[in-house]
Parts: C-alpha cells; sequence; structure tokens
C-alpha cells in the first residue's frame, strides 16, 4: 500500500508540469494580445503619447520565447509563487487563497445536496425497478440532465424578480461574519448546481444496484430471510458504490465549470469568476495558476477514491 501511494504521488508531478505547459502554451493561443487589451483600457494613449507596445512587452517579460517564460514561471510555481497579475501586479497566489474557500463552500454544498437527493431516489428506484417512484425519479434525472445551468440560473434570477420583486441576495457576506446570511447567499446556487451533479449520480448508482441485485449471493441472502433493508445496504449498496464514487471524482472539474456560472450569475466573488475575467483580460499568470491548483486537487481526489475501493471491497488488494 504505501509502495502504490508514493508511485501515484511521484506520478502527479510530471502530470503537473504536462498540464501546466500545455494551458501556459494554449492560452496565449488565444486571439487578441494581453497588451492590446491594455491599451484598449488606457485608450490607445498615454499623457498624449502613443504607447509603445515593445517596452510594455519587455517590461512584462513577454519579449522572450515561451519556452524561457515557461521556465522561469515553473521555477516560481516551485517556490510558491505564482506570479503576478499582468493587470493589477497584485500576486496570483493571494488572489487564489482569497477566493478558494468562497468556491470550495460552494461546491461543497452542492456536492451534499447532490447525495442527499440522488443516493435515496436511487437506492428506491433500483429496489422497485419500474414502479411509478422509479418512473418519476427517472424522469427527474433526465430533466435536470437536459436543462443547461446557466438557463436555470438566469430563470431563477429573473421570475422571481418579475412575479413577486425579489431576487436573491447578491452582496457576498462572509461565514464569519453571518452565516446565516452566508447560508442564504449560497444556498440558491448550490441547489441548482447539486440538482445538475444528483442528475448522474443518481442514474449511475440505479444501474449498478440492478446489475448487483441480480447476483447470486444476493439470492442467497434473500433466502436466507434477511430482511430488505440488510440486504440493500449491506450487500447490494455496498458493492454498487464503487464505480459511483469513481464518477462522483470526475464530477469536480464539472462542478467547478458549474461554479464559474453560477458565482457570475449570483454575483459570487470566487475562483470561478475569477478565472471567467482573468481569460477575458488575457491575464495569463492567473489562468496558468488556477489551472495548476484545480489539476493538483483533482489528481489528489482520485487518489483518496482508488484508496477508497480497498475500503469498500476487501478483495481489492494494492500492490
Amino acid at each position: 500500500m504505501r509502495a502504490y501511494i508514493i508511485r501515484r504521488l511521484l506520478l502527479i508531478i510530471p502530470t503537473l508540469i504536462l498540464v501546466s505547459a500545455v494551458v501556459f502554451i494554449t492560452v496565449r493561443l488565444i486571439p487578441g494580445d494581453v497588451i492590446e487589451q491594455m491599451a484598449i483600457q488606457m485608450g490607445q494613449t498615454t499623457q498624449g503619447e502613443q504607447i509603445d507596445f515593445d517596452k510594455i512587452r519587455e517590461m512584462l517579460g513577454m519579449d522572450e520565447p515561451w519556452h524561457i517564460q515557461y521556465g522561469k514561471w515553473m521555477w516560481g510555481a516551485l517556490r510558491g509563487d505564482l506570479g503576478n497579475s499582468l493587470f493589477t501586479g497584485a500576486p496570483v497566489t493571494e488572489g487564489i487563497l482569497d477566493r478558494i474557500p468562497i468556491t470550495f463552500e460552494l461546491g461543497f454544498l452542492a456536492f451534499i445536496i447532490a447525495q442527499l437527493m440522488a443516493v435515496p431516489i436511487g437506492i428506491y428506484s433500483a429496489i422497485r425497478q419500474d414502479s411509478w417512484g422509479d418512473f418519476l425519479g427517472r424522469s427527474f434525472a433526465i430533466i435536470m440532465l437536459s436543462i443547461p445551468g446557466f438557463w436555470l440560473g438566469t430563470m431563477v434570477m429573473v421570475f422571481p424578480s418579475i412575479w413577486w420583486n425579489w431576487t436573491p441576495p447578491m452582496s457576498y457576506i462572509a461565514f464569519t461574519d453571518d452565516p446565516l446570511g452566508n447560508l442564504q447567499m449560497f444556498i440558491i446556487p448550490a441547489l441548482l448546481m447539486g440538482m445538475a451533479m444528483s442528475a448522474t449520480t443518481m442514474r449511475m448508482l440505479r444501474t449498478t444496484m440492478l446489475d448487483v441485485l441480480r447476483q447470486d449471493y444476493v439470492r442467497t441472502a434473500w433466502a436466507k430471510g434477511l430482511r430488505e433493508r440488510v440486504v440493500v445496504v449491506r450487500h447490494v449498496f455496498r458493492n454498487a458504490l464503487i464505480p459511483v464514487i469513481t464518477m462522483m471524482a470526475g464530477q469536480v472539474p464539472v462542478m467547478i465549470g458549474g461554479a464559474v456560472i453560477m458565482e457570475q450569475i449570483f454575483n459570487i466573488p470566487g475562483m470561478g469568476r475569477f478565472f471567467l475575467d482573468a481569460i477575458n483580460r488575457r491575464d495569463y499568470p492567473i489562468v496558468t495558476g488556477i489551472n495548476l491548483i484545480l489539476a493538483g486537487f483533482g489528481m489528489l481526489l482520485i487518489l483518496l477514491v482508488d484508496l477508497s475501493y480497498a475500503r469498500l471491497d476487501p478483495r481489492i488488494r494494492y500492490k
């Protein structure tokens, strides 16, 4: 087990280097140069003089070849320095650390809501296959998979304001200042994200449980006269959970993508909104730094999920 964990942790290092290199290059291939964005904001002139684009490029260190720029950035990243914003000059690391708790709070609430909805409905749909409850559960999952998150969030903002002159809270309130006010701001976007995430989990859990219910050892458990709750929880649900947990880990990028949309709609100053603003302004250090952190977090989460397999199924051994 220890050797397996060490190998997996060492494998993360080249993966992060590859991911960061791809993002570092591709973000610079987006049409529109950051210097042009600065010129537009500055009105093309400064005190009546034409802006010297080459001088600005040299000041920002963008006159060097890409591989040299990447090498300097990676050396700084290894020391915990992700560079400075090209527009504000503020350290990227501090900007990300200020916004990570906000996005993680939104994602955590969405994840909890998704599992509270998906697990009971998925179990019920499997053990009561082709019943009205199963039909309603599958219909709900299909609807949530079909409706775009940005459209649903926009409708929640627009229609209540027209019908009841009410809109969700739009001013960020820190949890330490007012826990209830913070929850009121986060609950609606978290609910919308959780409903979308629950649909996939619900369908996967139903499918895997139906497969396990047809196994011989489950039929033996029924034949021994065990109660339905014991058979479902101890024999069926636990063994059906392995592919579901794998899929939950794969939902992390989707959750971050949903956070970008919801943070923009509900005016939440999280990492998703920070990332979207950086892309629009071509603020390369912020885009690359956020991708590096999210990639590292995603790979660590996948490692934890893989290690949980042995806990769920003792037959699994890591060598």
